[in-house]
C-alpha cells in the first residue's frame, strides 16, 4: 500500500477493511471485529468510514491485491486441470480457457447469404 494511504488510516480503519476485504460478510459483523462499538452507532461509523476518500483507496488497493492472488491461484488450477484432469472433456475445456485468455480465441465468423428477389406490389384501387 502506498505510503500516503498508509499514514492517514487509522487502526481501526485498517482493521475494518482488512476484515471486510478478508472474509466478506456485513459491515455491522466486520465493525465488531475491528472493534468499532457494537450496535448501531459503531456500524454507522463504519459506514461512514468507508466513505472517507482514503479509506476508500487503501480499500481499492487490498481488493486489487486479493484479486490478484486468487487469479494467480486460478490459474495454477485451470493449468492444473488441463494438465491432469481425469475427464478429457475437462481437459479440452481448460485448454480452450487457458488459449482464450492468452488471446487465441478462434474467429467468429458468421457469412449470411441472401439471394433471390424481393418483391412488394400494393394494390390501392
Amino acid at each position: 500500500m502506498t505510503a500516503l494511504v498508509d499514514r492517514k488510516l487509522t487502526p481501526r480503519q485498517r482493521a475494518l477493511i482488512d476484515v471486510l476485504v478478508a472474509e466478506g460478510g456485513t459491515v455491522t459483523a466486520a465493525a465488531e471485529k475491528a472493534g468499532y462499538a457494537p450496535g448501531p452507532s459503531g456500524t454507522a461509523t463504519a459506514f461512514k468510514t468507508l466513505k472517507l476518500p482514503h479509506v476508500q483507496r487503501y480499500m481499492s488497493e487490498a481488493v486489487t491485491s486479493r484479486l490478484g492472488v486468487n487469479a494467480l491461484m486460478a490459474v495454477h488450477r485451470v493449468a492444473g486441470l488441463a494438465d491432469s484432469a481425469r475427464s478429457e472433456y475437462v481437459q479440452l475445456q481448460a485448454a480452450q480457457d487457458i488459449l482464450d485468455r492468452a488471446g487465441y480465441k478462434p474467429v467468429d465468423r458468421t457469412q449470411l447469404q441472401v439471394a433471390g428477389d424481393i418483391r412488394v406490389s400494393i394494390d390501392l384501387g
